[in-house]
């Protein structure tokens, strides 16, 4: 499961790559805003002249699976008026990308005609943080997406600002969405973007339980986590599951395990796949399949487990397999909607697990703090680790895993 470091992919080790999903009402991922830190403040070294290095990042930023198929989403990219009178747009297909115009002040003629002219050209922008400005109004013609910060304004001022926004037929985006009540809030006012991490806060509800068929994977993890287990132990609570079993059977020959194989029982496709990775994708199947919950966060949690085990391999860390458990866990309660606590206690994984989940101690709780700090562009919280282009490799390969596994859990 190690992961070598792709040169090709280190063009600039000042940059730091992550992304954010943009939801519609229905929360569906609409979009993805990309995220970066770059030493000289300009735009990642990817964005450069050459069409090949620029697809780099739409194959893997913009890229997204659901119900087992792999689709392009379009990309916010920041640009400030500068870098857009200078001319550095870069060289993308302008239907893949939405330039998230920064607010400055000052709004000079020429950034009009600028911005006129490149509308025509079928390119589309952002207009971030909208405050009602007088003046940012003549912008709103020229914008494709308004961006409105909700946790900036109460209840009468988000309904002037929206009411002011909609003879524009704007899209109109509530940034920081951080619970489900400013969701609800959000979509009252009439936004139909929404951005924030409303997704992973979870309701409270004390004493929920698995089902029966969660019961049976809990015994799975179980027999998993017992020493003397074997796979033809754990063959036989597999084979009380067909759907369990029908999705083992089928790792073996998916993209996330690349070695296609004559499978001759249950127990050797157990064997072939490794008890470690069993493991692991017994949690998957806990976690798949929740009724209302979308997919974005089942990806989420993917790409966080697997970033926190290859940032653990890179380190020469033992036990990597534990550093991923930790990582896809931590977002159980947002997951289940209930509270962490009481899901951990259902679940036979060892306490240090648990207590890094819980309290970030230990080794896997700090790498789990360095992930989360990445993946929502929190640079400067960072402990740096490692050196900034392996994040930015492990995070790359993590969203690319994570879209293998949705594929194969969707099919």
């Amino acid at each position: 499961m190690s992961i070598a470091l792709d040169e090709n992919m280190l063009t600039d080790g000042s940059v730091l790559l992550a992304r954010q999903p943009v939801f519609n009402k229905s929360q569906d991922v609409q979009a993805y805003s990309l995220l970066y830190r770059s030493d000289s403040g300009m735009l990642p070294a990817e964005f450069s002249d050459e069409q090949a290095t620029a697809s780099v990042i739409l194959n893997n930023y913009a890229v997204a699976s659901s119900d087992g198929k792999t689709k392009h989403l379009p990309l916010f990219v920041k640009l400030t008026q500068s870098m857009l009178l200078s001319d550095m747009l870069p060289d993308l297909p302008r239907e893949g990308v939405i330039f998230e115009l920064l607010r400055e002040d000052g709004i000079s003629k020429e950034l009009l005609s600028v911005l006129r002219e490149r509308k025509s050209q079928g390119y589309r922008f952002a207009l971030t943080h909208y405050t009602g400005d007088k003046g940012q109004t003549p912008l709103l013609d020229l914008m494709y997406v308004v961006k409105i910060d909700i946790q900036r304004h109460d209840d009468a001022e988000l309904k002037q600002l929206v009411n002011f926004c909609k003879p524009y037929r704007v899209h109109l985006l509530a940034d920081k969405v951080e619970s489900q009540d400013d969701f609800r809030r959000a979509l009252d006012f009439g936004f139909n973007l929404f951005q924030g991490y409303f997704l992973c806060r979870p309701v409270s509800i004390k004493g929920k339980s698995f089902g029966s068929a969660k019961a049976l994977i809990l015994e799975l993890l179980a027999e998993l986590n017992n020493p003397a287990a074997t796979a033809e132990s754990v063959e036989q609570i597999v084979i009380n599951d067909p759907a369990m079993t029908y999705k083992i059977l089928r790792l073996v020959n998916s993209a996330a395990f690349s070695t296609p194989k004559q499978i001759e029982s249950i127990s050797h496709a157990i064997s072939l796949i490794g008890m470690d990775q069993v493991k692991k994708w017994a949690t998957l199947f806990l976690l798949s399949g929740q009724s209302g919950k979308p997919v974005e966060l089942t990806r989420v949690m993917l790409i966080r487990g697997r970033m926190c085990e290859l940032l653990a391999e890179m380190l020469s860390y033992p036990q990597p397999i534990n550093f991923f458990m930790v990582g896809l866990l931590s977002q159980l309660d947002a997951m289940m909607d209930t509270e962490m606590q009481v899901l951990l206690d259902q679940i036979p994984l060892d306490d240090s697990i648990k207590n890094a989940i819980l309290t970030r101690v230990n080794q896997m709780g700090e790498i789990l703090t360095e992930v989360q700090h990445y993946e929502r562009g929190e640079w400067a919280d960072m402990r740096n680790l490692l050196e900034r282009p392996y994040y930015e490799v492990a995070y790359r390969h993590s969203l690319n895993w994570a879209d293998q596994v949705l594929a194969s859990l969707q099919e």
